[in-house]
């Protein structure tokens, strides 16, 4: 990625002064995100922009389907920036075998401290928004994995076998700690996994969704967001979806205030998309806390190549990840009874 983004650096000027008609001023890099190079943009005429290049293996196919359902959203009052077409009117913008998206520059910026409750209550509210407009749309072809409800626990130890083979190849300094997570890991999935999934419902609502709305995702200025950013534009199930940013673990990790605030932020989507059934929503910790349980990404870094920030923040995402697993299963019970009284009364 590293290339491409130098290789960008040499054209960015040409792609927007040949396809947009602004000349840069200024670049920098942003120094997140694995599927695309981002940079902030100011232009000559004092506008700023934010530039999107696209990795030359990208599904663009995909990439235009998840821009155009932001711009759905956007026209439903989701805070989505606003694309810019290029000359040609398209989203897309071809350039040297490299793809191009141009957006204004939204305020604010990505959280790197907890989640606030009032945060969390506005971050349920737009999520809550987008799904209740989204469910007009039609479902995308691209449906996101369930591993954490049809799995096999075995196949998941495998998995792990496989990914301590690559830290020990990378010569990653955690090889020790990873062992000790993920005979812990293994151990848990035997543990709870029947049983977390015999309390779920038979059926789950499924509609398109922005299908990776997490912290990284969302700019927020104060306890605002300003910005939803990176749809993935699937069909996923909503619980999964909401049960995944009430539990941001950031917040479980790092706050006392945690489970006040995933309340909160479910009890705000509730007052936006009503809906969903009540059975999804209160599903939703049970479901975040498999999904979790059966996700080991960021248990190695280096295969991504990312800039140092990048890979330290995915490095603490999935050491966060340990301890919101661990408080998820000492708490379930009394989260599955405060998610009991939502909607009683409504």
């Amino acid at each position: 990625m590293q290339e491409e983004a130098a290789l960008g650096d040499e054209i960015l000027a040409k792609v927007l002064s040949d396809r947009y008609g602004v000349d840069i001023a200024e670049a920098t890099l942003v120094p997140m995100g694995t599927e695309t190079i981002n940079r902030r943009v100011a232009l000559t005429d004092g506008r700023r922009v934010f530039v999107k290049q696209y990795q030359a293996a990208a599904d663009l196919e995909h990439a235009q389907a998840a821009w155009d359902m932001s711009e759905f959203c956007r026209a439903a009052q989701v805070p989505v920036p606003r694309l810019w077409p290029n000359r040609d009117g398209g989203v897309l913008t071809r350039f040297e075998d490299v793809a191009w998206v141009v957006t204004d520059e939204a305020p604010g910026r990505v959280a790197t401290v907890p989640l606030t409750v009032p945060r969390a209550q506005h971050i349920g509210l737009m999520l809550g928004r987008m799904h209740r407009a989204l469910a007009s749309y039609t479902p995308p072809a691209r449906v996101r994995q369930t591993r954490w409800r049809t799995a096999d626990v075995e196949t998941v130890a495998a998995a792990a076998e496989t990914v301590l083979a690559r830290a020990a190849a990378q010569h990653d300094p955690r090889l020790d700690q990873l062992q000790v997570e993920l005979a812990q890991r293994h151990d848990d999935l035997r543990t709870h996994t029947a049983r977390l999934r015999a309390g779920l419902p038979d059926t789950l609502v499924a509609q398109a969704t922005h299908a990776d709305f997490t912290r990284t995702n969302l700019l927020t200025q104060e306890d605002v967001v300003t910005a939803i950013l990176d749809f993935q534009g699937e069909t996923c199930l909503l619980a999964w979806e909401l049960g995944r940013a009430a539990f941001d673990p950031r917040t479980v990790a790092n706050s006392p205030s945690w489970m006040l605030c995933a309340l909160r932020m479910i009890e705000a989507y509730r007052v936006e998309n009503p809906d969903l059934p009540l059975a999804d929503l209160r599903a939703s910790a049970r479901i975040a806390l498999l999904y979790m349980l059966f996700s080991l990404y960021g248990a190695t870094t280096a295969e991504y190549g990312l800039p140092a920030e990048a890979e330290a923040d995915l490095q603490r995402y999935w050491a966060e990840r340990q301890v919101t697993i661990r408080r998820l299963l000492n708490n379930l019970d009394d989260l599955e009874t405060a998610l009991r009284t939502i909607g009683q009364g409504w």
